[in-house]
C-alpha cells in the first residue's frame, strides 16, 4: 500500500473557510463545475460578481489551494507580435481536503479492505463486493425516485452530459482510493453505477468503463434508438 497524505482533523480548516465566504464559494462552485479552465471574464460573465473581485477571491482560493490557475492564449492565438498575453485560467485542484472532528481516518479502513478484496484467491470477495455495489446502486436510485441524475449528484459523480449525449462523470468520489486499487475501484464504480440504471429500469450496457485523465472511469451512453 502507498502511503498518502490525507487532511484530517482541523490541518485543513484555514484552506476550507475560504468557502464561507458566499461570493468565493458561488466562484468555486461555478469553476469545479466547467470541463475547461476558466478565465476571469468567463467567471464574472457566468455569475455576475464584478471583474475586479472576481480576479480577488479567485486568487485567494488558490492561494489556498481549493482551485489551481495557469496562463493560456486564447484558443487559436499563437505567440509573437500582436497574439497579446496569456490570460489566467482556473481549475479544479487536484488535491482533496477533509475535515473531520475529532480525527478519523475511514481511508485507512477503506485501504485495508480493499487490498483484503484484490487478495482474495478464491473470489468470492470481490464477488460479493459486487453485489453489494449493485445493492447499493439500485438504493440510490430509489432513494433519488429513479432520477438518473439526481442520484449520480447525491452521490458525488458531478454528472454532467456531453455534445454526443454521453453522461461523463466530472468528479470519482473514490478518487484516492483508484489511485492505489485502481482496477477494483473502477469495477465497483461501474456496478453501482449499473445498480442505478437498473432502479431507473434502464439497460445496463449503458454504463462503460471509459478511463480519462480528471474524471471517473465510467461513461454512461444515450439509450439506443428504437
Amino acid at each position: 500500500m502507498k502511503k498518502r497524505r490525507n487532511h484530517a482533523g482541523l490541518e485543513a480548516l484555514p484552506q476550507l473557510s475560504n468557502l464561507v465566504d458566499p461570493v468565493r464559494r458561488r466562484l468555486y462552485e461555478y469553476v469545479v463545475a466547467q470541463a475547461v479552465p476558466v478565465t476571469r471574464e468567463g467567471a464574472a460573465a457566468a455569475t455576475g460578481v464584478a471583474r475586479p473581485l472576481v480576479a480577488y477571491h479567485l486568487d485567494k482560493l488558490t492561494d489556498a489551494g481549493l482551485i489551481e490557475a495557469g496562463y493560456a492564449r486564447p484558443e487559436g492565438r499563437r505567440g509573437g507580435p500582436g497574439a497579446g498575453r496569456p490570460a489566467k485560467h482556473y481549475t479544479r485542484a487536484g488535491q482533496e481536503l477533509t475535515v473531520t472532528v475529532p480525527a478519523r481516518s475511514y481511508l485507512l479502513m477503506a485501504d485495508l479492505l480493499a487490498a483484503a478484496v484484490e487478495s482474495d484467491q478464491s473470489g468470492s470477495v470481490h464477488a460479493a463486493a459486487t453485489r453489494l455495489a449493485r445493492q447499493v446502486g439500485r438504493a440510490a436510485g430509489a432513494d433519488a425516485g429513479v432520477d438518473l441524475d439526481a442520484a449520480l449528484q447525491d452521490l458525488g459523480y458531478e454528472p454532467a452530459r456531453t455534445q454526443d449525449g454521453d453522461i461523463e462523470m466530472r468528479n470519482c468520489p473514490f478518487h484516492q482510493l483508484s489511485q492505489t486499487h485502481t482496477d477494483l475501484v473502477c469495477s465497483l464504480n461501474l456496478d453501482l453505477i449499473n445498480g442505478l440504471l437498473e432502479a431507473a429500469a434502464e439497460p445496463v450496457d449503458r454504463a462503460e468503463r471509459c478511463p480519462q485523465e480528471g474524471r471517473c472511469c465510467v461513461v454512461i451512453h444515450p439509450p439506443a434508438p428504437r
